[in-house]
């Protein structure tokens, strides 16, 4: 099994049901939606188009997925993320937009927003503790080879190349997209997540995500809101 923490909006938040559908599955329930065809992208396109990060579920990736370190056990890992959560208090990222992050379709902030890059660094921090440490498989996995220093430093110090100043915040839509049909995806995502760009983002709450094991699935296993003052 390996956990992972990820912001994601409430089970009932709007869009939350809008990515759940987007993507084709619901990560807090666990059940899949069938993809529907829309404007220029029959069902059979829309489930490719989102097949990668249908796995994972909607969220942003704060602290990327790891198993337990042997000394620490699952019930002390639930406590703490309670008392992260209590301590943290939530704030709004000013404006969300429709983004590529190279061949990848996201949402992701307007331009960088300090308190999100503290906060994040706060996740990868308070739980770092909890991960154990990466096999020379799981390294060979990331291609260090073709990381900058800092992220090749930042995968042995951390478990994954994209955080503190190489972190970049975004919700995962698509997995990589030919150049071909990069314009007509954008267009389609910018279109279907309109009621959401273009204005504040809350950053509410904080989902411990668990994965039974490599390569299933991802489900939210406990949702809690930022209640620090």
């Amino acid at each position: 099994m390996r956990y992972a923490l990820y912001f994601t909006p409430p089970a009932d938040d709007p869009l939350t049901r809008t990515a759940a559908a987007w993507l084709g599955r619901d990560a807090f329930s666990g059940e899949d939606i069938a993809a529907r065809a829309a404007d220029a992208f029959p069902a059979r396109t829309m489930a490719a188009l989102t097949a990668e990060p249908r796995r994972y579920g909607f969220h942003a990736t704060l602290k990327a997925p790891f198993g337990l370190a042997p000394n620490r056990n699952e019930a002390e890992l639930i406590a703490q993320f309670g008392v992260f959560c209590a301590a943290q208090p939530a704030f709004d990222i000013p404006s969300l937009v429709v983004g590529q992050l190279g061949p990848f379709f996201a949402l992701i902030p307007a331009k960088t927003h300090p308190p999100l890059q503290d906060f994040a660094a706060a996740v990868v921090e308070a739980f770092e503790p909890f991960r154990a440490p990466l096999s020379d498989a799981d390294i060979a996995r990331r291609k260090p080879e073709r990381l900058s220093e800092t992220q090749r430093a930042n995968l042995l110090r951390w478990g994954y190349p994209y955080v503190m100043e190489d972190f970049r915040f975004h919700m995962t839509l698509s997995g990589p997209v030919d150049p071909s049909q990069a314009d007509a995806v954008r267009q389609f995502a910018t279109a279907r997540f309109a009621p959401f760009t273009d204005k504040p983002l809350r950053i509410s709450g904080l989902a411990l995500f668990i994965e039974p094991e490599r390569g299933a699935p991802f489900t939210v296993h406990t949702w809690l809101p930022l209640t620090g003052a």
